[in-house]
């Protein structure tokens, strides 16, 4: 009901909101508009970009929407809703930072067969894989959690998590939380060791390289996305493995907001102030954009 009282949260939201819109947009509308980038590791960065889109689009409307009109609430359905897509997103975007980091294995150790390895049709089948693993997650653990009989209305939280929706369950919770913790395990621990393992073989194959800047410019190629991988799983981990007797909710409010509003929004800039590919296309863009105006 404090929110009602805070007409700055409803403007600062609504800003960052639009300005994540609009990076990720800009984002993609460059990668898919420039044929230099038709690389599959802007292909992966352009699903990165639409994920990021629908990831915040799923939370922060309803947000918006009940700071406007002075109410906060949501129906059941609707809540069931806004967790199956958090999750779906979510998970999805997990997996796809594990793709990413599989595409930059194999560009920097086996740069020879590079093309081929990493074809259309796998890189498709990467990121449809992906989806399939975040409907699936999506699917199994809304299904379970709605099931289960519910002993409070009120979340203590500005959307519909998974950690705030099991303190409202009857009766013992310890089955929710276990399957919690096995979700998290397969969608956060899983791709983050894919990701370990595929940074291992990276720099270990980049220490091999007798030229000191061949090795900055392999190491360069990875820094965005170590940066966005590190933004991302260090709030998800931190939100999800632990157990739901460590809970404070002020802080889960606070951990949420980062990967849901801060990261989607630091993704689209990581990736392209410290990209000189992505740097020289928004600049070949706006020459483009200057020039027709003129």
């Amino acid at each position: 009901s404090s929110f009602q009282n805070l007409p700055l949260l409803f403007v600062v939201l609504f800003s960052l909101y639009i300005l994540t819109l609009m990076a990720n947009t800009v984002i993609a509308l460059i990668i898919n508009s420039d044929n230099t980038l038709h690389t599959p590791m802007y292909f992966f960065l352009t699903q990165l970009s639409c994920l990021d889109i629908c990831y915040l689009s799923v939370i922060v409307p309803k947000i918006l929407e009940n700071l406007m009109v002075g109410t906060i609430s949501i129906s059941k359905t609707g809540c069931a809703m806004q967790m199956f897509f958090f999750l779906f997103f979510g998970v999805a975007e997990c997996f796809l930072l594990s793709a990413m980091s599989f595409d930059r294995y194999v560009a920097i150790c086996y740069p020879l067969h590079y093309t081929i390895i990493m074809n259309s049709r796998v890189c498709k089948s990467l990121v449809a894989g992906t989806y399939i693993c975040g409907t699936t997650v999506g699917l199994v653990h809304t299904s379970i959690t709605f099931s289960l009989p519910f002993c409070g209305l009120a979340i203590n939280h500005f959307f519909c998590e998974i950690q705030p929706l099991l303190e409202l369950l009857c009766g013992n919770t310890s089955p929710s939380e276990i399957q919690v913790i096995v979700v998290a395990v397969f969608a956060i621990v899983g791709p983050f060791l894919l990701i370990i393992y595929s940074y291992i073989c990276i720099i270990s194959t980049i220490l091999k390289m007798s030229s000191a800047e061949s090795q900055q410019k392999a190491f360069s190629t990875c820094s965005s996305h170590l940066l966005v991988v590190t933004l991302f799983y260090g709030t998800a981990s931190s939100m999800y493995l632990r157990p739901k007797s460590s809970y404070s909710a002020s802080v889960d409010k606070l951990l949420s907001l980062s990967y849901t509003v801060v990261t989607p929004l630091l993704n689209p800039i990581i990736y392209s102030l410290r990209n000189e590919e992505m740097k020289g296309a928004l600049r070949k863009r706006w020459r483009k954009i200057h020039f027709v105006q003129k």
